[in-house]
């Protein structure tokens, strides 16, 4: 999800506090779906 719709949502009056909370654990995810896609190759 965007972060600025996640922002509006959460009524989140700065996108600072919803980049803080959140955005580090789409970060993760994302990572996490890539060293799967390397260990199906391998």
């Amino acid at each position: 999800m965007r972060p600025k719709i996640l922002q509006t949502i959460l009524g989140h009056y700065n996108i600072g506090i919803t980049m803080n909370l959140y955005v580090h654990v789409t970060d993760k995810e994302k990572e996490v779906q890539n060293i799967e896609k390397m260990l199906k190759i391998i």
